[in-house]
């Protein structure tokens, strides 16, 4: 499920509205997965890939379906409605009383004579009872059906489930704990697995408190990073290599034929070790090398290529920023200026170092700006020679700032991944105070 259409919403609302396109899928899943036969081409393109056994009991899925549509229509309902808005409900009902009546005469010629009659007197009761919708407290409710539900879809199927919440980053952070500790309290005990894919330092995944919301990393939920930081040079190097050798081959193409070694390294270093970002300055270095066509540096991509394909990158970037950072675009857009301006201009050189674990703002700052990649974390442990007792990070201005500035402002290029870098780190005047 991609988060991203749901930014905006507010809780309860986004969680809603979440769920409502989970029992979707759900459903969808058994309508169409659950019972279509192997030979049913049309319908397994929409999936991952073809079932290896034959269809599920069609009666429990039909079962499924309609219990999944009750649940729909009353979300729906939810959603639309009015929150904590005041509802006045009346009820009436009726008491009825029985009373006898009795009669009594003397009439000549018969003696005494008596008479009864049974009649019913009704009275009617009316009750006014006001409250007010908790759209909130409905969902609470609501848990231990919807678990009832999701374990009845996995008993179906006999095989372990996975959901994944992609790009959580995208829903206001004070609503992120409240739609994970929804969705795991959904999913524990149960075979279905959850995974959450979002930028670490835009996130908030668990609040402590009476009792804790979200989920709390290693205890409820590992975490799995994606992206091979430029702390470990060599392994990243290796990696995105491995990466590009494999796309070659579709074509029959070896990447030594098409870079120098100088372009490989530079490609490494404007990527951030990020894959996407190599990838796509890559191909935009191939366009640069095609276009200059044969002159003396070969025909080969080579370093000058990747700079100027870093610098049509920078643009993406930007965009990107604007993009991811929602609210906070202006102040990171103001906290990457400062940034960029301090190495520029005052300390020249393409990296800058941050005392660890700042308790600030700013230094919060930088962990976003590394999560949106025009930042590039390259040692998490520096000290500095006259700092003694004072532990440092070393970060690397994104190398699309700098490439066409580098000889006009006089530059200092560290190279923080050869052997013997780390004296060069360790200058005072490369501290940065955020």
């Amino acid at each position: 499920m991609d988060l991203e259409p749901f930014k905006g919403h507010t809780y309860p609302d986004v969680l809603i509205s979440v769920l409502i396109e989970f029992f979707r899928s759900l459903q969808l899943w058994v309508n169409e997965a659950a019972v279509a036969p192997a030979n049913r081409a049309k319908v397994w393109k929409r999936w991952f890939s073809v079932p290896r056994r034959g269809p599920l009991g069609r009666a429990s899925a039909k079962q499924i379906s309609a219990q999944i549509d009750a649940v729909l229509a009353d979300l729906e309902i939810t959603l639309h409605a009015q929150d904590d808005a005041e509802i006045e409900r009346r009820s009436q009902h009726s008491n009825k009383e029985a009373a006898e009546l009795k009669a009594s005469a003397s009439v000549p010629g018969a003696g005494a004579l008596s008479a009864g009659a049974s009649i019913e007197q009704g009275r009617t009761e009316e009750m006014l009872e006001k409250l007010r919708r908790s759209k909130a407290n409905y969902l609470h409710r609501k848990i231990l059906e919807y678990q009832r539900l999701i374990k009845r879809v996995v008993d179906l199927a006999d095989r372990d489930g996975l959901l994944i919440l992609d790009d959580l980053y995208y829903i206001r952070r004070s609503d992120q704990p409240l739609v994970v500790d929804y969705f795991h309290r959904l999913t524990k005990n149960q075979r279905l697995w959850l995974k959450v894919g979002t930028i670490r330092h835009r996130s908030t995944w668990y609040v402590p408190g009476d009792p804790p919301i979200g989920m709390k990393l290693g205890d409820d939920a590992d975490e799995i990073n994606l992206d091979i930081s430029l702390e470990h040079y060599r392994t990243a190097k290796t990696f995105l290599i491995r990466i590009l050798k494999e796309i070659a081959n579709e074509v029959v193409v070896d990447p030594a034929e098409l870079f120098t070694d100088g372009a490989v390294d530079r490609l490494v270093l404007a990527s951030g070790g990020v894959a996407r970002d190599f990838l796509s300055i890559a191909n935009k270095a191939i366009s640069v090398a095609r276009e200059r066509g044969k002159t003396f540096r070969g025909t080969k991509v080579n370093t000058e290529d990747v700079n100027q394909a870093c610098g049509e990158h920078e643009g993406t970037k930007r965009e990107e920023l604007s993009l991811d950072a929602g609210n906070d675009q202006g102040a990171l857009v103001e906290a990457f200026n400062r940034v960029r301006a301090s190495c520029l201009n005052e300390k020249k050189a393409n990296c800058f170092l941050v005392a660890k674990d700042l308790q600030t703002a700013g230094y919060r700052q930088i962990q976003e700006l590394v999560d949106l990649r025009l930042l590039h974390l390259v040692k998490s442990r520096v000290t500095v020679r006259d700092r003694p007792g004072k532990i440092y990070e070393a970060y690397l201005l994104d190398l699309s700032q700098y490439t066409g500035e580098r000889k006009k402002r006089d530059m200092r290029i560290i190279e923080f991944w050869k052997t013997g870098a780390d004296d060069e780190l360790r200058r005072t005047a490369l501290i940065y105070e955020p």
